[in-house]
């Protein structure tokens, strides 16, 4: 089930939400945990043992940390077990037929494949206990007692699937006490039809154009075509999974949680450093905080520096997929962060802001386009496109693109402030007359929602790209 989906918007979320506001607040965990559960093993019902695993061993792991509170060896050995055994599940599952692939190319074998197929967010929620046990160790949270209330903090649906990254502290308050509101609620809705309009309305439409440009073409697309392909995914992978995040937050909100913010505007950025603290926040604070700073981070002189650096995006990359163009795209945005840091850095900040806008979108379209093919043959062949290998434009590529110019053009304004901006000075000039802004806003949103509808009853391609993580 996902979010924008038929069954999640008539059924699925109108029977939970209806329930939870009707029960006393000592049974709300337990209905969130079951609604949960349930959320998750509408697709594959099999693999909830494996997160229903994952969330037992945590449980214990984090209780035995918490025991042993004052005999230091023994949390280590705790942490150190938690660490190998919760990567050892994803290793299993994401990894397996990656390693044996590999050595049956290098030594020539014809080792068998696990033909297990991938959990879905098992990277998402495997990092999120992960979090919990770090936090728990560094005294950075209590150890939760209550293995309900952890499952909850584990399976909540609304960001179980494609994340964000909700790290542990972030939320211990709130999975025990948490309150809901009318002013909360409705800024969920709000929030939750935004996303839903990102996803459904911009990510599906410009995505189907990346859809038809690589898979209808027989990889011999001119260089025109193939920017206008790169660019389509660009925006495709940035409003499907900001609409996710959004609609995440907006469905926290609805159940009393305050998730922290996954996305700020990413393709403003004028550098690939400023892109990488705007894009997928809550997994570059998890890297920082779990990974680059307990490796040292900054402290220990440059070539350690460059170590960790070099670490953080390989693993950033491998977290994303088990394919060797995760590992190169990993790879690429690390030698460009340590290109910024150590060279760059010098005559960057003196370039004009436009230049230096140009070069970023340059440097994260030519990411997107490693990022979305997992093939090797096919990545070379589209990149040969963009380089003019099959000449440099046709009539198909400028029916495409008149075709969906006034998309791109509402997606080029969309993933920019200027209608955040626009909003909040409407509200400002009604404030006069509020009652008028608030007819426009419901009125706003209301059609949000049914042009949302609308699309998902007349189509069928409604995927979610980071479901694949």
């Amino acid at each position: 089930m996902v979010f924008s989906s038929l069954e999640f918007l008539t059924v699925f979320l109108p029977v939970v939400l209806l329930l939870y506001y009707l029960m006393p607040d000592k049974g709300r965990n337990v209905l969130l945990l079951l609604a949960s559960l349930v959320f998750y093993a509408w697709g594959e019902p099999v693999y909830i043992v494996i997160m229903l695993g994952s969330i037992a061993l945590n449980y214990l792991f984090g209780l035995g940390i918490d025991r042993f509170e004052q005999k230091k060896n023994a949390q280590k050995a705790i942490l150190i077990v938690s660490v190998i055994v919760n990567l050892l599940m994803l290793g299993v599952f994401k990894y397996g037929n990656f390693v044996i692939e590999n050595i049956n190319a290098v030594a020539h074998t014809a080792l068998p494949e696990t033909k297990l197929s991938l959990p879905i967010g098992i990277s998402f929620f495997t990092f999120q206990a992960m979090s919990y046990v770090f936090d728990v160790y560094r005294k950075d949270a209590e150890a939760q007692k209550n293995i309900l209330n952890f499952g909850l903090y584990i399976s909540l649906f609304p960001q179980l699937i494609a994340g964000p990254i909700v790290r542990y502290k972030t939320v211990a308050e709130e999975i025990n006490h948490r309150k809901v509101s009318f002013d909360l609620a409705a800024q969920g809705i709000k929030r939750f039809l935004v996303g839903l309009a990102k996803k459904v309305l911009l990510a599906n439409n410009i995505g189907y154009l990346w859809s038809c440009l690589t898979e209808n073409t027989d990889g011999h697309l001119t260089a025109a075509a193939a920017w206008l392909g790169a660019i389509a995914y660009t925006f495709q992978i940035y409003f499907d999974f900001s609409g996710y995040s959004d609609m995440a937050i907006g469905l926290g909100n609805l159940f009393g949680f305050h998730f922290l913010e996954n996305f700020n505007y990413p393709y403003i950025s004028t550098s690939i450093t400023e892109f990488w603290r705007r894009w997928h926040i809550s997994l570059g604070t998890w890297f920082k905080e779990y990974v680059y700073i307990p490796l040292g981070g900054n402290r220990k002189g440059k070539l350690r520096q460059v170590r960790n650096i070099l670490i953080v995006w390989l693993l950033t990359g491998l977290w994303h997929g088990a394919s060797w163009n995760f590992v190169f795209w990993g790879l690429y945005y690390g030698l460009f962060l340590l290109l910024e840091k150590f060279v760059l850095n010098r005559f960057l900040p003196k370039l004009p802001s436009v230049v230096r806008h140009l070069y970023t979108l340059l440097v994260v379209v030519f990411g997107w386009v490693i990022f979305a093919f997992d093939d090797t043959a096919q990545l070379f062949a589209f990149l040969g496109s963009m380089f003019g290998a099959n000449g440099f434009a046709e009539g198909d590529f400028v029916y495409s693109l008149a075709s969906n110019a006034v998309l791109l053009l509402i997606l080029l304004l969309a993933s920019t402030p200027l209608c955040a901006s626009l909003g909040k000075k409407l509200e400002r000039e009604c404030e006069k007359k509020p009652a008028a802004f608030t007819v426009l806003e419901t009125v706003w949103y209301l059609l949000l929602f049914v042009l949302s509808v609308g699309y998902l009853v007349d189509s069928t391609y409604n995927p979610f790209i980071y479901f694949r993580f």
